[in-house]
């Protein structure tokens, strides 16, 4: 059978980072198996739905390159539709054949019968002793039952567990699970609305959609004896997938599940793109607008739990495919370490096309400096992007795209002894015929100075001012070639005047 694996987020709200690491190790999977990679939409919780999640949730995928090849948003399947709302009414007859095979019971108990239970037996869980103090179809009489049926009286239906047995299943990651059903209560499977809950809606897509290993997050791993149980009992034990349990994302100090809370707190984003609340129109930051690019999100998430055993960081996204074994996947929580975030994508910036990175930042510059030629945009972008550890970045870098208008007085004055020295009208005729590349140029401005008895520094500090207001920067060679001999000149010029 062909590897089949799927993504299974609930429009709750925006998608946290680690379930982007979850998405990513499913497609690395699939990918590398050559089979298929689902999205599904688990919205049976309708009470807990927020307007937009779901769409935020395509649009970080797609942002991310981890694009499903079949599911919501990403075309349909022979599964289809791909959303549980969707298929509401499928999920009834799956309930209702346990019911049939004693397998599960209907139970009427109101919130005040829970609440009564509750008080009455401590660290309550609906199982098999309090079971039989409940208002469901085992301890009511088959008239009663059917009576309750006729009046529509709300029920729900939930699992029988077994009294006293052991759950048992291989874990890809952990190894062998051994799980006493003492420890499990009787989930329910269908509620009062007729929704499914997740765990019987979850194990039948997974059996329906022919999914052959479930990678999901280790804090799924207590409902996964429960859902091996519902496999067993519904007669689908020998198409059960396998399982997978990532470990953790952590907070940085490793105390604990990351949270946005945390991001908000430290100061990094844990959502992929900005999410705006709609209830309290609160902004949360996402790596998107923070200035990273995908691919430097990806690798950086991919070593998060997993490692190639080797010394390599740096992947491709085929690379990575090519490398990806669930072997790998650490058992511990894995600690988030931001710093090392952003080595990853300043690493992919000063790997990342001049002109790729110009069309990135091309709005941000514009916005701010004024329209600039595609082309001196591209040419710039060689200049600072050892220098950039994101997009955003290139505003600090205005003099390359504004000329300074007044000068710093302090920068002024570490340059103001060349006033003596230096004939400006005999530097401006040089410059005019100074030629037009760097190594060349460079030499040429050497020449210059020894022929005009100049001091080196003071007249190369002079210049680094003049064309960018400060002491650091690009190359004055490759700045001189940026702007051409008109811009230069004039920059020149103008903090002489100033001096």
């Amino acid at each position: 059978m062909s590897v089949r694996v799927r993504f299974a987020p609930s429009p709750t709200g925006p998608l946290h980072i680690g379930g982007v690491r979850t998405a990513l190790y499913n497609y690395l999977f699939a990918k590398k198996h050559q089979g298929d990679f689902i999205l599904r939409i688990e919205d049976t919780d309708q009470n807990r739905f927020v307007p937009g999640a779901e769409q935020y949730i395509i649009e970080s995928l797609k942002w991310m390159g981890i694009e499903p090849n079949e599911g919501v948003g990403f075309g349909e399947g022979t599964h289809a539709p791909y959303r549980q709302s969707d298929r509401k009414g499928m999920y009834r007859q799956y309930a209702e054949q346990l019911l049939h095979r004693g397998l599960a019971y209907y139970a009427f108990d109101t919130e005040s019968d829970l609440e009564y239970l509750k008080n009455t037996f401590p660290n309550f869980k609906y199982d098999a002793v309090t079971r039989m103090h409940g208002k469901n179809s085992i301890t009511l009489s088959e008239q009663e039952v059917a009576q309750r049926l006729a009046k529509n009286e709300p029920y729900v239906i939930r699992i029988k567990i077994p009294e006293d047995e052991t759950i048992r299943f291989t874990d890809e990651i952990r190894g062998n699970v051994m799980v006493q059903t003492t420890q499990m209560d009787d989930k329910v499977l269908l509620k009062s609305d007729g929704m499914p809950t997740y765990h019987l809606a979850n194990v039948c897509d997974d059996y329906i959609m022919k999914i052959t290993h479930v990678i999901r997050g280790e804090e799924w791993l207590p409902s996964a004896p429960l859902h091996v149980l519902l496999y067993r009992f519904l007669g689908w034990e020998d198409a059960m997938p396998k399982f997978a349990h990532l470990p953790l994302l952590l907070k940085p100090d490793g105390n604990g599940k990351l949270s946005k809370r945390d991001g908000d707190r430290l100061g990094f984003p844990v959502f992929p793109l900005e999410w705006k609340d709609p209830v309290s129109q609160e902004i949360s930051s996402g790596y998107k607008q923070r200035g990273y690019l995908p691919e430097a999100v990806l690798n950086m998430l991919a070593f998060l739990g997993w490692n190639p055993g080797t010394e390599q960081e740096i992947f491709t996204k085929e690379e990575l495919i090519q490398a990806f074994s669930l072997d790998n996947i650490h058992k511990a929580g894995a600690k988030f370490d931001f710093e090392k975030a952003k080595w990853f994508n300043a690493e992919y910036i000063k790997h990342t096309s001049n002109e790729r990175l110009a069309t990135l930042v091309k709005n941000i510059v514009e916005e701010k400096f004024g329209v600039q030629e595609d082309a001196n945009l591209t040419q710039a972008m060689a200049l600072i992007k050892e220098r950039m550890v994101f997009i955003n970045d290139v505003e600090n870098f205005g003099y390359i795209f504004k000329a300074t208008e007044k000068y710093d007085s302090a920068n002024l004055e570490k340059v103001n002894k060349i006033k003596d020295t230096l004939n400006l009208d005999s530097l401006e005729q040089s410059l005019l015929h100074a030629p037009e590349n760097a190594s060349d140029l460079e030499a040429y401005l050497k020449t210059y100075v020894t022929e005009q008895t100049l001091k080196m520094g003071d007249f190369m500090k002079f210049l680094r001012v003049s064309l960018v207001g400060e002491l650091s920067g690009p190359a004055i060679p490759d700045l001189m070639l940026l702007f051409g001999k008109t811009e230069s000149i004039q920059r020149i010029k103008n903090c002489y005047s100033q001096l």
